[in-house]
């Protein structure tokens, strides 16, 4: 081959992995502000109010508008088009992030107003992750990436933005103060808008759906497509199946990192240190768990890898500090579950794409992600009200036993088999060159 053949190919090699490193980059940096905050946010409220109630709340407050504005933007994105809902939605999570920590300054931050704020940063980061999730198999299917692999690049971004996430959150609220860490999420989701908006190829991120003819006038309408999408995924039986097990785990993970996590290293004496070293043990556990999942998971069956995978993910970590185990124990048991939890989100998500029509991965990947977000919201606020009621421990081994039995008995249900049985199925290719799709319903570990 001679010299300019190498280098046209080395060229187009770069081209083809610019859709998708452009994704995975504005991922990066928008879910390590995101993991920052899980860290900052909490602990900002604990100290300043003293109660796991308020910071309970707080969570609520975040993610309801989180899960409910996701969940109704699915058409939005698919005729809209996922890279302007992204950058833009980016945009109003960073101005409203910034407003926490200046309101403060000027001691103008009311407990009320600093609710009404979480909540619009919920409101936006609902979209804007959907948006995201969109492009990747767009991405894939541009830079001629197998999917299964693609979702996993995707999970490993997301568990390396929480390892690296979470290290600074709790680097910044240990010296800095939590403020900081709310203002570093700021920048964050302003420098992902910036990716999307101006990083990616031209003509990538646009509207999945068809302009609707002469003969059809202005086309179907929200509700329409709403509606198509709640209608498929009735039709579906495994996809319901998972995404009601994502709920009940999503309750009990949001749970865990908005209010158990952050009392255990208060009362501990580790302080927020602690918060963000557990949790950057379990991400990079995760990352690797993640890699490996890109590179075999398309030769494992699924079942077993989802099972195995949630096996490790969930009950240890509740139990390991109920039992008031010393940091290094604690770190060791996070690093176990963090492996495991890095098979999850790449067989989730190869799963969804492959069972659902192109031209309507938006609706059905909202409306899935919203469903298996549901309980996120109510994660922190039970909590809160029931470790003020009961104590800690008591709520660490119920949430143990209760992640255990919910993954258990899902697997145990017949619809499971089907799972092996979508390999090679494929996803239906669009009706235009310009293709949207999601990720997964994710899991919140």
């Amino acid at each position: 081959m001679t010299g300019e053949a190498w280098e046209a190919d080395g060229i187009s090699a770069k081209r083809s992995l610019r859709p998708l490193g452009g994704v995975l980059a504005a991922m990066a940096v928008s879910l390590t502000g995101t993991r920052i905050s899980i860290v900052a946010l909490p602990w900002f409220v604990l100290v300043t109010t003293g109660s796991a109630a308020q910071t309970g709340l707080v969570a609520f407050c975040e993610m309801t508008p989180y899960v409910v504005v996701k969940a109704l933007t699915g058409p939005l994105v698919d005729r809209i088009g996922p890279r302007a809902v992204s950058w833009t939605t980016d945009l109003v999570s960073a101005t409203a992030a910034a407003a926490v920590p200046l309101l403060h300054a000027l001691d103008l931050l009311s407990f009320p107003l600093l609710l009404i704020l979480v909540a619009l940063i919920g409101a936006a980061r609902g979209p804007g992750d959907l948006a995201k999730e969109v492009m990747v198999p767009e991405a894939a299917e541009r830079g001629r990436v197998p999917l299964e692999r693609a979702t996993g690049l995707a999970g490993v971004t997301e568990r390396l933005a929480a390892t690296v996430g979470l290290a600074i959150g709790g680097s910044l609220v240990a010296l800095l103060g939590p403020l900081t860490g709310l203002a570093v999420n700021a920048g964050c989701f302003a420098l992902g808008s910036v990716i999307i908006r101006f990083a990616l190829p031209r003509g990538m991120g646009r509207a999945v759906e068809e302009a609707p003819s002469p003969a059809q006038g202005t086309g179907p309408g929200y509700w329409h497509r709403f509606g198509e999408g709640f209608a498929f995924l009735r039709g579906e039986p495994l996809l319901l199946t998972v995404i009601v097990m994502v709920a009940i785990t999503n309750l009990l993970d949001a749970a865990f990192a908005s209010v158990l996590v952050p009392v255990w290293a208060r009362e501990s004496g580790n302080g927020p240190t602690a918060i963000g070293l557990t949790g950057s043990v379990m991400g990079a556990a995760a990352v690797g768990g993640s890699l490996i999942a890109a590179v075999v998971a398309h030769r494992l069956r699924r079942r077993l890898v989802l099972l195995t995978g949630f096996l490790m993910a969930g009950a240890p970590r509740f139990l390991v500090l109920a039992f008031d185990a010393p940091l290094w124990a604690v770190l060791a048991v996070f690093a176990f579950s963090g492996f495991g939890a890095g098979f999850l989100n790449p067989v989730l998500g190869a799963v969804l794409v492959e069972r659902v029509p192109r031209r309507m991965l938006g609706r059905v990947n909202a409306l899935g992600d919203s469903l298996a977000w549901a309980g996120i919201p109510l994660g922190g606020l039970l909590a809160g009200a029931a470790v003020t009621a009961l104590g800690l421990v008591p709520v660490l081994l119920a949430c143990g036993v209760v992640y255990f039995l919910t993954t258990n008995l899902a697997g145990l249900r017949p619809e499971w088999r089907e799972m092996d049985r979508t390999r090679g199925r494929g996803v239906q290719k669009p009706h235009s060159t310009e293709t949207a799709a999601p990720d997964s319903a994710h899991a919140a570990t």
